[in-house]
């Protein structure tokens, strides 16, 4: 016989079991690749450090996928999901291979282009000059930029012409993780790089070199902001045959951006975990630039979508004709409030 004590234990285990089957069976397992490092990603390391992405039933198996090929394999099916800018997103849909936006985790460029500290002393760098006379130093220079076709190449480009640089014969342009323009920099094999947080921060704290353009905010051009700079996206017949996966993810990148801004605390512990050799100044500065340029609730407009399309414009990588009439059905809000 079955004593009353042991019969509601019994009782109590059998329920948490069915409990716990019924979380895996609801648990949807999706992949996310990953284009680089640094701060402009917090989206994605706070959704899983802070236990978001397992609070929305998630599983998230997460993949380093250089650059644009993190959106190729989006658009390839072979991950569900990326973070991308709109300058790629546009561009796609201009060539007919089209995404769906479901969240925008920066509104800003979310970069800047530095010069090493040496050069830009020779070419009499003023910080207070136009953006014209700036730019006008990158003539001649060795720049890096995380990824070739994407954002920051976009951005080196655009302060390049606004210098009356030619993008193409006038500077040398290399692909580099942020890690290694840091340390290319710091040893003169380039002369600059386009970069986010931490590494900008970095080089500037240290003194190593200037900031020669300010793709955050104020974002400079100032008309290219607010831009989709930071866009989760994937194949739209995803969110058709699987609403729920995708609105699993809104909820996930809503979640973050409130932590973002109303549980700093909590969020700076959980990144510090992932900058943890960062000098604290460093640290603090990069997660303040990151904080300002995310948008509570991230939601995607069309006038970030324009501006980045204009962006594929004015760097050269498309041609006005192929600026796009219309941005409905690139992006939804159905999943972000």
């Amino acid at each position: 016989m079955v004593k009353p004590a042991a019969a509601r234990f019994i009782a109590t285990a059998a329920c948490a079991l069915a409990l716990a089957a019924s979380a895996r069976a609801d648990t949807e397992h999706t992949s996310f690749a990953l284009p680089s490092t640094g701060f402009f990603f917090s989206a994605i390391y706070l959704a899983q450090d802070l236990g978001i992405f397992a609070q929305e039933g998630l599983d998230v198996s997460v993949v380093p996928v250089t650059g644009v090929g993190a959106t190729n394999a989006v658009i390839s099916g072979s991950v569900d999901f990326t973070l991308s800018s709109g300058v790629t997103l546009t561009r796609a849909a201009a060539r007919g291979q089209k995404l769906l936006g479901l969240a925008n985790l920066s509104d800003r460029g979310g970069m800047w282009v530095v010069l090493r500290k040496d050069v830009a002393a020779a070419g009499h760098f003023d910080p207070a000059s136009p953006l014209a006379a700036r730019g006008a130093l990158l003539q001649d220079r060795k720049m890096a930029v995380a990824a070739i076709n994407a954002i920051p190449h976009a951005y080196l480009r655009i302060v390049a012409k606004a210098g009356g640089v030619d993008p193409e014969r006038g500077m040398e342009v290399a692909g580099m993780a942020p890690p290694d323009m840091v340390s290319a920099l710091a040893r003169g094999a380039i002369d600059g790089f386009v970069g986010g947080a931490p590494f900008i921060q970095k080089v500037v704290q240290d003194g190593t070199a200037v900031i020669l353009a300010n793709g955050a905010n104020p974002m400079e051009p100032a008309d290219l902001a607010p831009i989709a700079a930071n866009v989760l996206v994937t194949r739209p017949q995803l969110c058709v045959a699987n609403r729920p996966l995708c609105a699993k993810m809104g909820d996930a990148m809503e979640k973050v951006a409130q932590a973002m801004h109303q549980h700093p605390d909590e969020a700076i512990a959980a990144l510090k975990k992932r900058f943890g050799g960062i000098d604290d100044g460093v640290f603090i500065a990069s997660y303040r630039a990151t904080e300002d340029m995310t948008p509570n609730p991230p939601i995607v407009t069309a006038k970030e979508l324009e501006n980045a399309d204009r962006m594929n414009i004015e760097a050269g990588f498309l041609k006005p004709s192929e600026k796009l009439d219309s941005y409905d059905g690139l992006f939804t809000n159905d999943f972000v409030h």
